[in-house]
């Protein structure tokens, strides 16, 4: 959320609406500054996960081994981890960025849409109460930005399906359902600027769950990619066999969890190298892991983690 703040507050709206007037797609790029420098909040936020999680690891360690030891997360391949880690997902979510503002911009443009209109639905509106830009479609990934898209017909719309529909959105503000509710009896549209402030709660709302789904997808295999060097450091010191450790899948069983990890849970695999296998096929390091080709359908959001046991150890 920081990261999309400080986006926002970087575009030079004036040169912006500017660029979209005179159809200059690449200035009108250059106009929002989207750079890895604003994602540094998300890098320093997966450091300190990844260091928590190493830590919390060694807390779990028998004190038959684990007596004076503590997680490095300075070594040279915890180091390596957490920088790979930390720079394919802000090299991601930078281009991802681009691209997107490109596609809408490009769009935009083709359309004959006015430009104004077409800079603030990509960077928001700037709020009263917090004079931050709210609303926009940058820190939105594409389906999300089909939700916004989709939600502003839909209020804009005089058909009681369609503003039905809008009623069973979870991430809409609930504060003007009962415009919704009136335009459905009336048959007359909601009004315009009601329907604009709803739609740029409902936008807020979904960077907000994006920034979630980010925070679990890369945020937990962060720490588990911890775990699992914090006890590849405890064999390095000498303090166990490698083979000694076994490890499990631990699905999270409440009724949300995906059939394949369903099928997983308590799975075990000896050693720190040998792989988790999906009834899919796929195969993870540890829960959330792609460095083995596994699909986003495995890992998005995944709340699954890896127990590790030492069966046997050195007294």
């Amino acid at each position: 959320m920081a990261a999309i703040r400080d986006l926002t507050r970087g575009v030079e709206f004036h040169r912006l609406e500017q660029a979209i007037r005179r159809g200059d797609l690449e200035d009108a790029i250059a106009a929002l500054h989207i750079n890895r420098g604003a994602f540094q909040p998300v890098e320093a936020k997966l450091v300190e996960a990844f260091t928590a999680g190493g830590q919390g690891a060694v807390a779990t360690m028998p004190a038959a081994v684990s007596i004076g030891f503590r997680f490095d997360p300075g070594n040279q391949r915890a180091a390596a981890i957490i920088r790979e880690t930390a720079a394919t997902l802000i090299t991601r979510l930078t281009q991802g960025e681009i691209d997107q503002a490109r596609a809408f911009l490009a769009d935009g443009m083709a359309r004959g849409v006015g430009p104004r209109s077409v800079a603030l639905d990509l960077v928001g509106r700037i709020s009263r109460a917090t004079g931050n830009r709210e609303g926009g479609l940058i820190g939105l990934s594409g389906p999300y930005r089909e939700y916004v898209a989709t939600a502003r017909a839909e209020l804009a719309s005089t058909d009681p399906a369609l503003l039905r529909n809008y009623l069973t959105r979870k991430q809409r503000d609930r504060r003007y359902d009962r415009a919704v509710a009136r335009a459905i009896e009336t048959g007359k549209p909601v009004p315009p600027e009601t329907a604009r402030t709803a739609i740029t709660r409902y936008s807020a709302r979904l960077v907000r769950l994006r920034g979630e789904v980010i925070a679990r997808t890369e945020g937990l295999p962060a720490i588990r990619a911890a775990k699992h060097e914090a006890f590849q450091q405890l064999v390095d010191d000498g303090r166990v066999e490698v083979m000694d450790i076994i490890r499990g899948w631990s699905t999270t069983e409440d009724g949300r969890q995906r059939d394949t990890h369903d099928a997983m849970n308590g799975q075990e695999v000896r050693g720190l190298d040998m792989p988790f296998t999906s009834p899919s096929g796929a195969q993870f390091r540890w829960p959330g892991d792609t460095s083995l080709g596994a699909p986003a359908a495995e890992v998005i959001a995944c709340r699954c983690d890896e127990f590790i046991a030492i069966r046997k150890w050195p007294l």
